[in-house]
């Protein structure tokens, strides 16, 4: 006597949403309160995002950069509290899980990178290196 088996498939139970990777770069809250701020106040069109870079410079080797720009082709684009970030490939390689805040204090207020690869930075904590 034989045995027959029989696959029998069962109906695929309904998958989950596929969770959303978290941007590679993001601003806290407040700094991204404080980039609408300035927006509205110097009359800056929704079409320009807030572009973060990396240059070349400064007595650890890099400094950041962070204006409005348009974004082209070769850039990333992310958002962040309804603020359209715009990045590089190559300045998004030196970012990758930092995040910006906006900082006031006895010595000034401005934008702060609290970035993971930083080894070390200069003494007056405006170049990096990594």
């Amino acid at each position: 006597m034989s045995t027959i088996t029989a696959n029998i498939r069962k109906p695929d139970a309904p998958t989950a949403p596929r969770p959303t990777m978290p941007n590679p770069l993001n601003l806290t809250e407040r700094a991204a309160e404080k980039v609408k701020e300035i927006r509205a106040s110097e009359n800056i069109e929704d079409t320009y995002g807030l572009r973060l870079r990396v240059v070349g410079g400064g007595c650890s080797g890099f400094t950041y950069d962070l204006y409005f720009d348009q974004k082209t082709q070769l850039d990333k684009e992310y958002d962040s509290f309804g603020v359209q970030l715009v990045v590089d490939q190559m300045s998004l390689q030196y970012l990758r899980g930092t995040e910006v805040d906006y900082v006031e204090g006895l010595q000034g207020a401005g934008f702060k990178f609290n970035n993971p690869n930083v080894k070390s930075t200069c003494g007056c904590g405006s170049s990096f290196n990594v």
